[in-house]
């Protein structure tokens, strides 16, 4: 497995504003539908993994008004975040998350199923921490179809590097990776496989919708209720709730 810690340590500063440029100006619009797929009230509080420069955990903020954890494995990124918005967050890794069952009301990821080991484990992992009924939404890269495929093979296998040799700042590196690991990813992990594995984890009503030609997968569903007692919602998350900027 690629080492994401260290690939994307460079970026922080300059994440949101070439993440847009490089993804045509897609990457916020799929981070703004994916935030619309969250059922969230002002009195609940959302976990966000793999919140990076926090640009989702801003957005849940300023869509829902709620309240937002964000926990991320790469402290330089997080350290971005910070001084982009007022956010409770911790330097942890996805496979065990240090939080109680069904302590959060909902929850988002971005980016994250390509860096796992076991994409299964991961989403019970990710559900066991969300109340029955909660929302769990997530978004990936996605590989487009038909006749736009060619056009993203060149886009990732030369325009990116290419791009990101310009850029510099460790986008070099983070180009010429990206491709690769999405095809890959999508290799051993179709859409169809990953939609069963969000049911199998205990996900009802799963979603997705591809967006941009495909370049861009959205995910999204509910905690299932089930038949044994929901477990108690905390009364304090580990990372505290920030307040709304």
């Amino acid at each position: 497995m690629t080492d994401a810690k260290a690939l994307f340590a460079p970026l922080g500063p300059t994440y949101e504003r070439w993440g847009s440029v490089l993804s045509f100006g897609q990457d916020p619009r799929w981070r703004r539908f994916l935030v619309s797929r969250i059922d969230a009230q002002p009195t609940d509080t959302v976990l966000d993994v793999a919140t990076g420069t926090a640009a989702v955990a801003r957005e849940l903020v300023r869509q829902k008004d709620c309240f937002v954890v964000g926990i991320d494995q790469s402290a330089e990124m997080l350290d971005e975040g910070r001084r982009r918005v007022a956010l409770a967050a911790a330097a942890k890794k996805t496979r065990a998350l240090p939080f109680a069952d069904g302590q959060f009301d909902a929850l988002t990821f971005t980016y994250l199923l390509r860096y796992v080991e076991d994409p299964p484990a991961t989403l019970r992992e990710l559900a066991r921490v969300v109340r029955p009924g909660g929302t769990i939404a997530g978004l990936e890269f996605g590989v487009p179809r038909g006749v736009w495929r060619p056009l993203w093979d060149l886009w990732v296998g030369v325009g990116l590097p290419g791009a990101g040799r310009l850029i510099g700042e460790g986008w070099h590196e983070v180009g010429t990776f990206l491709g690769p690991s999405i095809k890959h990813h999508y290799e051993e992990w179709p859409l169809p496989r990953l939609l069963d594995s969000w049911r199998a984890a205990g996900i009802d009503d799963v979603q997705a919708r591809r967006l941009s030609l495909g370049g861009g997968v959205v995910t999204w569903g509910r905690r299932a209720v089930g038949s044994t007692e929901a477990p108690k919602k905390a009364e304090a998350p580990t990372c505290a709730a920030p307040e709304r900027p």
